[in-house]
């Protein structure tokens, strides 16, 4: 194999994805309000909650990924797909408990909320670290790692799909049929089984091409695979900018329905809006090749988030009904599709780099790394909302006052926009790895090898 993975592999690989996303977006887009309007949490305790349980569930990522590396036996699954395989189980039950409602009082809700959560990030950690390591040691070829990440972006983005337009229809059906305290739990444990098998087939079906076991001399050195991280200048880039692009766009998620509900008026509105925004994520990942083709992964990039940034501050003054509110939704969306299409395969990249600079290669260390930035970008988007709906006076299943409605719009277009025109600016002057120059390190490090 010359660094070209089969179609097969590739569709599994995306396919991946599509259920992470089926339990992932659950919690990113509805738990806040399932808390808030269901189980009756304050909102600045439900902020507090995501805080919390994200920023511990960042360090399972940490942890989970020196467990990865550091391993010498691995097993006829590999290096990476044991793990993803015995944590597909309790993922599925842990996705389903996170949106039940028990009956217990306000503190006893509180304290079962923050257990389902947390042991939700557990499980989804055990996934989900390594099927984000295993991209490196599928493939070294640069375009084959951008095509990789282009079908892990659709498969995401085809999961989000589904969530935003099936999750609320299936929620109000069972509300009807089982009555309205369980009609969340039956829909998210229907998606908790759909997002499992998927994982399974994917599991099952991509392979290790080019993991190498350590030997009984060689020995995994957490101390040293962490130093290699602060040298890794790209890596520390791209997770201060994950840090961004991913809790902007995990607010959106989270403020859709507030929006739809208190702003449009009328929260059947959701899977219509949903449906147009990721029409347009879709249309965005099908331009990202050719344009990574003629200009390069860093230019794409930067391109994508200066159109997001554009469309959520513009949105913030034109913005007055639904169909405006489509309109400047669809053009963010499509920006924000090159910046979380290219955030895997530039990951991979820093891989490289990592090795060629320090001669360390740790992708579990580096994946896990990077991705405490995105679970720390998830606790932002947990936080802020809730905050901000507690600041500005939001009381569940009421009329809002003007206040409440102008902090809800704040939260759906001024944030998501600041933080576009800061990874603009930073991916433009601060981010050095461009295609070129990683073609250029891995030919060295191909020279520096024994034959």
């Amino acid at each position: 194999m010359k660094g070209k993975i089969p179609l097969r592999e590739k569709f599994a690989y995306g396919l991946g994805d599509v259920g992470n996303n089926f339990l992932f977006d659950l919690g990113q887009i509805y738990l806040l309000k399932f808390y808030t309007d269901s189980l009756g949490i304050p909102a600045a305790a439900a902020a507090t909650l995501f805080l919390v349980t994200k920023l511990l569930d960042g360090c399972t990522d940490v942890a989970v990924g020196t467990w990865v590396d550091g391993r010498k036996k691995w097993g006829k699954l590999g290096k990476f797909r044991s793990f993803m395989f015995y944590a597909i189980p309790p993922l599925a039950l842990c996705t389903a408990i996170s949106f039940y409602n028990p009956d217990f009082e306000l503190t006893g809700k509180i304290i079962w909320a923050y257990c389902t959560y947390a042991a939700f990030g557990l499980a989804y950690t055990m996934f989900n670290v390594p099927y984000g390591s295993m991209l490196p040691v599928m493939t070294k070829d640069p375009l084959e790692r951008a095509k990789m990440a282009s079908f892990r972006e659709f498969g995401a983005k085809a999961g989000l799909f589904v969530t935003m337009v099936a999750f609320i229809p299936l929620v109000i059906f069972f509300s009807g049929k089982l009555g309205a305290k369980h009609g969340f739990f039956a829909a998210a444990s229907i998606f908790a089984i759909a997002g499992c098998a998927m994982q399974m087939i994917c599991t099952l079906n991509i392979r290790e091409h080019y993991a190498e076991q350590k030997t009984e001399k060689e020995k995994f050195s957490i101390v040293n695979s962490y130093k290699a991280i602060l040298k890794n200048s790209p890596l520390l880039i791209l997770s201060l900018i994950n840090l961004f692009t991913f809790s902007a766009f995990n607010v959106k998620l989270a403020v859709l329905a507030y929006y739809c509900q208190y702003v449009l008026h009328d929260l059947s509105f959701v899977p219509y809006v949903g449906f147009f925004q990721v029409a347009c994520i879709f249309l965005g990942i099908f331009c990202v090749q050719p344009l990574v083709r003629r200009f390069g992964k860093k230019a794409t990039y930067a391109t994508g988030a200066a159109i997001w940034g554009v469309a959520e501050l513009l949105a913030i003054i034109f913005v007055h009904d639904l169909v405006s509110f489509i309109l400047f939704s669809g053009f963010a969306f499509f920006g924000s599709a090159f910046t979380n299409t290219l955030n895997w395969a530039l990951i991979s990249d820093a891989v490289e780099y990592g090795e060629w600079r320090t001669g360390n290669r740790s992708e579990g260390v580096v994946y896990s790394f990077f991705l405490f930035f995105r679970k720390f970008s998830q606790a932002v988007a947990g936080f802020v909302p809730g905050i901000v709906l507690a600041w500005v006076g939001y009381q569940a299943n009421a009329v809002q006052t003007p206040t409440a409605v102008r902090g809800i719009k704040w939260l759906m277009f001024l944030y998501p926009g600041l933080m576009a025109v800061l990874t603009f600016l930073l991916m433009t002057f601060c981010y050095k790895l461009t295609d070129k120059r990683y073609k250029e390190i891995v030919q060295e490090m191909s020279e520096r090898k024994p034959d």
